[in-house]
């Protein structure tokens, strides 16, 4: 038996609501799950990344986009998140299909058990013939534990479900060189390094909350995850497929042809920092060889509050990032096991441990194929 492949969408709030009235575009949701039930028929599970819900909810709650605080678009959430299922499942059940709604926060991703809970729950859907619909849970999340772009969570998803193709359907018909409003502007047709592409892609939409810099950063990730990324116009029939069998132009961003494991993509590809940690070049340089924990000795400053579990992103001395491991001890115990290099780590702590930082196969280690983070000012003070 084939197995199916996993296709991972993602829809940005202009397209499902109407900027001046917000409210559903019941003409686009027609043409994408008419298309959607074309790929299903052809043997392929779909999941969608959806915005729209604080778009929609907007309206009910008095408020606009450009006036909305962070409780206005919580509460428009929970007004709009009805809205917009009830309008998938209205159009779905034209095209014979059930959905389901996934609610994600950024714990669900960063928090590794949570993260395979999840998987487990989206497989189950699409073994059950469900299409799911996943969105980040906007009704609780603040500015400090959200994803903060439903680009990046969809490439989270893309790599939770082994997906073969991220396709991101958004207001142009993809990636320039430039501002595609700016004269001379180059349409870019596939692209294998997203970085000298960052500078050009800052904004956002008025509805949305990623622009193009964010939808680079979640082709990244998906690269890492050995998947393919489009990033298309969405006004059109046949959104989906049109992408798919090249028929129209689109922005196709070729996953890596080495991709990481299902374990060291999750650990290298980060939604947030949770902390991070400077070390000497010797150290760096024995960590690129390969087969070596970071040990305590080796720490010469570190940054955050984090716990047993999180990742750290790890730092040589010149302040650019070479890893992103698995910490063994929270920021706690770690800046006491660090600012008391000559005393035992057993003494310290109370319990037995070797002192080790990150262990060698809780580490990856960066190269050229990963868009790197800025170090925390805070490191470079010690």
């Amino acid at each position: 038996m084939t197995k199916k492949r996993n296709i991972v969408v993602k829809i940005g709030s202009a397209l499902l609501a109407n900027q001046e009235l917000l409210t559903p575009r019941y003409g686009f949701l027609q043409r994408l799950l008419e298309d959607v039930a074309v790929l299903r028929s052809q043997g392929n599970n779909v999941i969608l990344c959806s915005s729209g819900s604080v778009a929609l909810g907007l309206r009910i709650i008095g408020e606009t986009p450009e006036s909305a605080g962070i409780s206005d678009k919580q509460a428009a959430a929970a007004c709009g998140m009805p809205l917009l299922l009830n309008a998938y499942k209205q159009v779905g059940h034209e095209f014979g299909f059930e959905i389901a709604q996934v609610l994600l926060t950024l714990g669900d991703f960063e928090d590794h058990r949570r993260f395979l809970n999840t998987r487990n729950t989206v497989h189950r859907l699409l073994q059950a013939g469900v299409m799911p619909i996943v969105n980040e849970n906007d009704t609780i999340t603040t500015e400090e534990i959200r994803v903060g772009d439903n680009d990046r969570l969809a490439a989270k998803v893309a790599q939770m479900v082994g997906a073969s193709d991220l396709i991101i359907l958004t207001g142009v018909d993809g990636l320039y060189d430039r501002n595609p409003d700016e004269p001379g502007a180059q349409f870019i047709s596939e692209v294998t390094d997203v970085a000298p592409y960052m500078e050009a892609t800052r904004g956002k939409s008025t509805l949305g909350t990623g622009g193009m810099e964010t939808k680079l950063q979640a082709a990244n990730m998906a690269q890492e995850a050995g998947v393919t990324t489009w990033i298309a116009q969405g006004e059109t029939d046949r959104p989906l497929s049109t992408v798919l069998d090249g028929s129209r132009r689109a922005t196709k961003i070729l996953p890596h042809p080495n991709p990481l494991s299902g374990w060291d993509s999750w650990i290298a590809n980060r939604l947030q920092m949770a902390g991070s940690l400077v070390v000497g070049e010797d150290v760096a340089d024995a960590l690129a060889e390969g087969d070596r924990p970071i040990r305590r000795e080796d720490i010469l400053s570190l940054d955050g509050d984090f716990t047993r579990g999180d990742v750290l992103h790890v730092y040589d001395n010149k302040g650019t990032e070479i890893a992103r491991g698995l910490s063994d001890f929270t920021s706690e115990e770690l800046r006491v096991l660090a600012n008391n290099p000559d005393t035992a780590a057993e003494q310290l702590l109370g319990y037995k441990t070797r002192g080790n930082v990150v262990r060698a196969n809780n580490l990856v280690m960066l190269d050229t194929r990963h868009l790197l983070w800025d170090a925390p000012e805070a490191l470079g003070d010690g």
